[in-house]
């Protein structure tokens, strides 16, 4: 199996942190990107990897990361934008003025692809988004409501974000085909970690349960479909511009294949971030 150079966000914990764990076992350069500079710092520690500090709730930490991680690889094969979570009932602005939940799931990895798409194309990547049956579940996506300004939800404004990722990843998928640059996306199931513990925020009860190790699934096995993907030949061991569930293409939200969404979303998120538009 060739060497891949593997930049995986929100790989403290959960998920990421087991996909690093297998990544680096099976021998490709990860570059592990986390919030808490403890738990990032321990896990670099433990597989002698490069790791960042990024708050996806402040762009300009996004903006620092991208240019670390350009200057430092000029060649990055897989992005995997797996930072996210449900946050408490209440609604929240990030310091940039967007609601969190939103920023922190899509905003944030939008704009650190974004800035990070010349380096991509140059190196033919995949861009892997962590996504989330919510899309499904929970979504009533309003292109005019994108801050869940009205009626906010915590597992509205989650499924929201995770259905924009799946519409990011297709339009990335359109935009960027013909440079070499691949996307999917994957729901990695009900995890057992800490990432939606936030009281108020309506999975809290089940992620704190004391018995959730046995209805919900370990992080290893969560983290199979990430490094299915990430070590995979796009287009040949699996079809691209998809979303995925076990490894498998699976369906998602029936508004996830609607084209005008995907491309008005993009043109709003670009507007939003004020950066320059890639593609076409």
């Amino acid at each position: 199996m060739a060497q891949k150079v593997i930049v995986i966000t929100g790989a403290s914990d959960g998920i990421g942190r087991a996909a690093a764990r297998k990544l680096a076992a099976d021998g490709h350069r990860v570059v592990i990107v986390g919030r808490s500079p403890q738990k990032t710092q321990a896990l670099a520690d433990e597989l002698g990897v490069e790791h960042h500090l990024v708050d996806f709730a402040d762009f300009g930490s996004v903006r620092a990361l991208a240019a670390e991680l350009a200057a430092r690889h000029p060649r990055i094969d897989v992005l995997a934008n797996n930072a996210g979570g449900v946050f408490g009932k209440e609604r929240e602005l990030t310091r940039d003025g967007h609601e969190m939940t939103f920023q922190v799931n899509y905003l944030a990895p939008f704009l650190l692809t974004q800035l990070l798409m010349p380096t991509l194309i140059d190196s033919r990547a995949t861009v892997i988004n962590t996504s989330s049956l919510a899309n499904r579940l929970f979504a009533r996506f309003d292109l005019d409501d994108l801050e869940s300004e009205y009626g906010y939800r915590p597992v509205r404004a989650y499924g929201n974000a995770k259905l924009a990722q799946i519409l990011f990843t297709k339009e990335l998928e359109r935009r960027h085909g013909d440079d070499g640059v691949t996307s999917t996306a994957f729901h990695p199931g009900a995890i057992a970690t800490n990432f939606s513990a936030d009281s108020g925020s309506g999975m809290a009860g089940l992620y704190r349960w004391r018995l959730r190790d046995l209805v919900l699934a370990s992080p290893e096995k969560g983290a199979r479909s990430l490094v299915f993907l990430a070590e995979g030949t796009p287009g040949r061991d699996y079809p691209t511009g998809r979303y995925y569930t076990n490894s498998k293409p699976a369906r998602a939200s029936r508004r996830a294949d609607d084209v005008e969404l995907a491309r008005a979303l993009w043109d709003r998120s670009v507007a939003m971030l004020e950066v320059a538009p890639s593609g076409r």
